[in-house]
């Protein structure tokens, strides 16, 4: 008997189209997820919640709600606050107290692990969840729960989830201590910008996405680069061309990649999507182009309003704003992602 495909395999249930539509509802999703501010705050509830100042914040996920964990988790340190991320599959069990704030993200899937985690950290502490649905199992262990307001997906990739999970971290982590998100200071503000990025990029896709498509194709796949303050941009991308038309793809920090991947690229036709931003971009295109690499830019590296070498450079509203990046610039590989899904024909 023939086993049954996974879910990603299934044709009309989960298809390139349904990707497609999934990302051209991502402006009104966040328009929504703004309006609903001031009427709306998920964290009032958190100085009730806790006693007093956490004194660590233990971050739970997987797949991408693991790395806009990552990201959360790193804001807080650079706060001075003590905050970690850990895979919700891992078997240790830190200490934990009322002192301790647990936040496990779930998109939708990672549910089995996340679970298990959290059934360690009920009672003992106090545990916040950001889940898509409210009346998902891991929604139960929530002392304090957090609905994404991203609406339905039908490709199950949770791409409109990842950017919501990761805009109400970032809005956590300044009830807690961390930079106010957005240059302006305004949550609210700054969600509507990362709408207007977005819609932007969409329309625009059509004069950029197909020169991308070809500029990055290759049979050894394609490494998606971030600098460190947003690599969790490289993750996502990774994940949706992974994911969504199953192509070969691989995730690195920007300075990282000239000690570890650049070596992949010296006996591979290296093709790569840089999220710029890093003072390392110059070094990761002049290595790649010693290696007669190509890439594709996102958004400009510092002093300059592109990076040298790029065969094409991307750009949209907002993108000197590095909340507005993190939010926004996924959405380049995820539309790649969709592109080559549709190409595929599968």
């Amino acid at each position: 008997m023939r086993p049954k495909a996974p879910a990603c395999f299934l044709g009309d249930a989960v298809s390139a189209e349904s990707l497609s539509a999934d990302l051209a509802g991502k402006p009104a999703a966040l328009r929504y997820l703004a309006e609903r501010f001031p009427r709306w705050d998920p964290y009032t509830a958190l100085p009730a919640l806790l006693d007093d100042e956490p004194v660590s914040v233990r971050f739970l996920g997987m797949g991408a709600a693991r790395h806009a964990c990552e990201t959360a988790a790193a804001r807080l340190r650079r706060a001075g606050i003590g905050a970690h991320a850990d895979f919700a599959s891992s078997a240790e069990e830190p200490p934990l107290g009322a002192e301790t704030l647990v936040v496990g993200v779930s998109l939708g899937g990672g549910q089995r692990e996340l679970c298990t985690a959290l059934d360690r950290c009920a009672g003992r502490a106090p545990v916040i969840v950001l889940t898509p649905d409210v009346d998902s199992v891991v929604a139960r262990y929530a002392d304090l729960l957090v609905p994404l307001h991203a609406g339905e997906e039908k490709s199950g990739l949770g791409c409109r989830a990842y950017q919501h999970a990761l805009a109400l971290l970032l809005l956590l982590g300044h009830r807690l201590g961390a930079p106010t998100p957005g240059s302006s200071g305004n949550f609210p503000g700054l969600i509507r910008r990362v709408a207007n990025a977005t819609k932007v990029l969409l329309t625009s896709a059509p004069e950029w996405l197909p020169e991308a498509a070809r500029v990055l194709d290759s049979p050894d796949g394609l490494h998606v680069v971030a600098p460190a303050t947003r690599v969790c941009s490289a993750w996502q991308g990774m994940r949706a061309l992974r994911q969504g038309p199953v192509r070969k793809a691989l995730a690195c920090e920007t300075g990282e990649w000239s000690h570890s991947d650049r070596y992949l690229a010296a006996i591979t036709d290296c093709r790569a999507l840089l999220f710029a931003g890093s003072v390392y971009d110059e070094r990761f295109a002049e290595h790649l182009g010693q290696l007669r690499g190509s890439f594709v830019s996102v958004g400009p590296t510092p002093g300059r309003e592109r990076v040298p070498g790029a065969e094409l450079t991307v750009r949209y509203p907002g993108d000197t704003d590095p909340d507005v990046s993190l939010l926004t610039e996924p959405l380049v590989a995820e539309l790649l992602a969709a592109h080559w899904w549709h190409a595929s024909g599968r």
